[in-house]
């Protein structure tokens, strides 16, 4: 942004011009000095013509009264000074600037074009080191004297012109290139603010400036942390500033010159900003920071930081190196038994172990939750820790991760690298039928994951067990229309020989020579006189194959024997 800043002096002799012209570019600021006094006590006033807009009205103010862009203040010499931000066409006109009942003045104000001196700057430069940054001016004004401005919190001072030097600032003019270079050396965080650097015009009853606008920051890096991540898995990143509970946290990538800073927006409350969630626990003053799933790409260099004003921070460096090993396993228990979980640590570490929630982030289980949590043998330099859960529900299904936390001056952060996944099994279903047993094996697999809530895993366990109930009834119905079968084709059988022996006995009848060749043919040959008793049965209902029966006896030919069975079989086809 560029800022024009005016010093205006009226004169105060009778007779001089009360109106005078200013000229200032779209996209920078003014900064008009009346020549008149403040006067504490009295309402100041400033308007716009034609129109007579009315911007600042009856207001009282020691030093500083501020009306969006539009700022009136006192100087250090007890001077009304009007001061404009970012210009624009429609601040062209004429403008009245009155202090009640003590003095009022005219000012015209022109709005021109330029293509220099646009752009706002902003120059992060760390504690005790020199800040160097540039300014640049228009070709029409190379020989103007350099001048230099600071806005303060009401007031806008000289920093550096021709007649006032301070010390650690200095300024080197390149005049072909139109621009001029400011260095400030050992900076404190005193110098963190805006700066307003351009050239000075001087004129006969006025002078003014055109200038840049620079935002420089104090940056105070209070150590340096390593920590290692592995690809696929999780990382939680706690940034202490004890000192500063309250204030904004921000994490940053140094090589993309931390322009994409991740922050909360809100405070004690988890929020996710790209990739990370984040949280800002303004009770311990912590900034936690969870990598939901770390890549290769989040390798790099960061800050961690807290801003303690607008223009002055604090941060810890971290360097992050991300390597791929991580671990997946799968836990299985049945519900209400005794589950046991093992992580593998180095051996310089703490164990640190937690269940993932909904939003994916991985949150402590309390000691509660956990029966045990114990070291057992070393092996290569790491510590295998076990982790038992007895009397395992539905709510201990999930996804778990283990992994090393790590403590330093400043930061804290937790490389989680096993991934263990709990799926919980119901309990075996026993049925009886008639006297001996059937088991049946219901699995219900509760792998809980994002969205899925108790009353999911309700239905689907009923739904499992609904399905098992229809399978069981299927297979039932069909072992029975398999027997009702078998018994039908048996019965077919028994009615085809019938029906055949009845007609070799009707054919015998009607041709008796015939008819003994037939039942020759068909019957085997009685050769004895003595009593012939014959029994026929039927089956009524497919649960009994002898509720129906005829018996035949004494001595009879064999017309009468066939007349008979014919009605026999006539009675079996009736039935």
């Amino acid at each position: 942004m560029k800022i024009l800043l005016i010093f205006f002096t009226f004169s105060l002799i009778s007779g001089a011009v009360r109106c005078v012209s200013v000229t200032g570019f779209s996209g920078g600021s003014l900064l008009v000095d009346s020549g008149k006094l403040w006067f504490s006590n009295s309402a100041k006033y400033m308007a716009k013509f034609p129109e007579w807009r009315t911007i600042i009205n009856d207001k009282k103010h020691d030093k500083w009264i501020n009306e969006g862009r539009f700022t009136l203040f006192k100087n250090n010499e007890g001077k009304l000074m009007i001061y404009i931000r970012e210009l624009n066409q429609h601040d062209a006109g004429r403008y009245a600037i009155e202090v009640l009942h003590k003095w009022r003045k005219y000012m015209t104000l022109n709005v021109e074009e330029d293509s220099c001196c646009k752009v706002s700057k902003r120059v992060m430069v760390n504690i005790g080191e020199t800040a160097t940054f540039s300014c640049e001016y228009s070709q029409n004004h190379i020989n103007d004297p350099k001048i230099i401005f600071k806005e303060g919190k009401d007031s806008i001072e000289t920093i550096y012109s021709t007649s006032k030097k301070t010390e650690r600032f200095s300024v080197s003019d390149d005049r072909h290139k139109n621009l001029f270079s400011v260095r400030i050396t050992a900076v404190t965080p005193d110098d963190g603010g805006v700066y307003l650097c351009g050239v000075w015009i001087n004129r006969h009853s006025y002078s003014y400036s055109i200038i840049n606008t620079v935002h420089l920051c104090i940056i105070t890096k209070v150590g340096v942390s390593r920590a290692t991540g592995h690809s696929g898995g999780r990382m939680m990143i706690k940034c202490e500033h004890p000192q500063h509970k309250t204030k904004p946290k921000y994490i940053c990538k140094e090589p993309d010159g931390c322009s994409e800073r991740k922050n909360p927006g809100v405070q004690d409350e988890w929020m996710k900003n790209g990739d990370v969630s984040l949280y800002d626990d303004t009770r311990a003053g912590v900034l936690m920071v969870f990598f939901r799933e770390l890549k290769a790409a989040d390798a790099g260099t960061y800050r961690c930081g807290v801003n303690v004003s607008h223009y002055t921070e604090s941060f810890t460096e971290l360097q992050l190196d991300v390597r791929d090993d991580v671990t997946f396993v799968t836990e299985s228990a049945h519900l209400g038994e005794e589950v046991n979980i093992t992580c593998q640590i180095p051996e310089e570490h703490e164990v640190h172990f937690c269940k993932e929630d909904d939003d994916h982030i991985c949150q402590n289980i309390s000691t509660s939750a956990v029966t045990e949590m114990s070291p057992s043998s070393e092996r290569n330099e790491e510590r295998v820790f076990t982790v038992r859960i007895s009397n395992v529900s539905v709510r201990d299904a999930g996804v778990y991760w283990c992994g090393a936390e790590t403590r330093d001056t400043h930061l804290t952060f937790i490389s989680l690298t096993t991934k263990i996944q709990l799926d919980l099994f119901m309990a075996p279903v026993v049925r009886y039928e008639g006297g001996g047993e059937s088991h049946i094996f219901t699995k219900v697999h509760l792998s809980i994951n994002k969205g899925f809530s108790m009353i999911i895993i309700i239905c689907v366990c009923v739904s499992l067990l609904l399905i098992g109930g229809f399978t069981l009834t299927v297979c039932k119905l069909r072992h029975m229309i398999r027997g009702r079968t078998s018994t039908s084709e048996k019965r077919k059988r028994e009615k085809n020989t019938l029906s055949s022996c009845a007609d070799s006995r009707r054919d015998s009848l009607t041709d008796p020579g015939s008819a003994q060749i037939n039942s020759h043919d068909e019957l085997p040959t009685i050769l004895s006189d003595e009593l012939l008793y014959a029994s026929v049965s039927f089956q009524k209902h497919e649960e009994s194959l002898s509720e129906a029966s005829v018996p035949f006896s004494k001595k009879q030919d064999s017309l009468y024997q066939s007349i008979n069975l014919y009605q026999i079989i006539t009675h079996y086809h009736h039935y």
